[in-house]
């Protein structure tokens, strides 16, 4: 069985997803990927992990870095796993880029090469945004590209965190 619960932010509403126990996704509404995952059939009920995503995510929209995660439990390849452990370690006002996930990757896996689109790929598909950082991901030399809710959210999410957009470059419409 699957919930679902809906949260107002002041960038738009997000709709929050459990397996009852865990957070298994957060998007925001009518995003690329938007509920990829979820079940047809799911209840809308407001459980004890919901109350918990709720209260993190109002201390996020204060401006202030949540000092507790909910459980979640994400479902991907080995591949997308990997990249979602990593943007859980970007620290809360900062960045890193796609090209620095995938060297991390290669490094961890003693690989030749990993391109940076196979990273995008799995930060894209990231089921859980927001808790997890993909906005924090930007492209080389300071380009602000690719996310899944739109550019505009991705600015202002890290405008929120304190993060200086004026130095990103915008390189598509996303």
């Amino acid at each position: 069985m699957e919930f679902i619960c809906k949260y107002n932010s002041p960038i738009g509403e997000l709709t929050l997803e459990s397996d009852g126990k865990n957070l298994t996704g957060l998007w925001f509404e009518n995003q690329q990927h938007y509920g990829n995952g979820l079940l047809k059939k799911y209840t809308e009920k407001d459980l004890p992990i919901f109350k918990q995503t709720k209260l993190w995510l109002d201390t996020y929209f204060q401006g202030k870095n949540p000092d507790f995660t909910p459980p979640l439990k994400t479902n991907g390849t080995v591949f997308r796993e990997k990249v979602w452990e990593i943007l859980r370690t970007i620290p809360y006002g900062t960045t890193v880029t796609y090209g620095e996930i995938a060297k991390e990757i290669e490094t961890a896996r003693n690989m030749k090469k990993l391109s940076a689109q196979a990273v995008g790929g799995a930060v894209g598909h990231n089921p859980i945004g927001i808790i997890i950082p993909c906005h924090r991901v930007i492209g080389a030399s300071n380009n602000l590209t690719g996310y899944t809710g739109g550019l505009d959210k991705k600015v202002s999410l890290l405008k929120i965190e304190g993060v200086d957009t004026s130095l990103l470059h915008f390189t598509d419409k996303k």
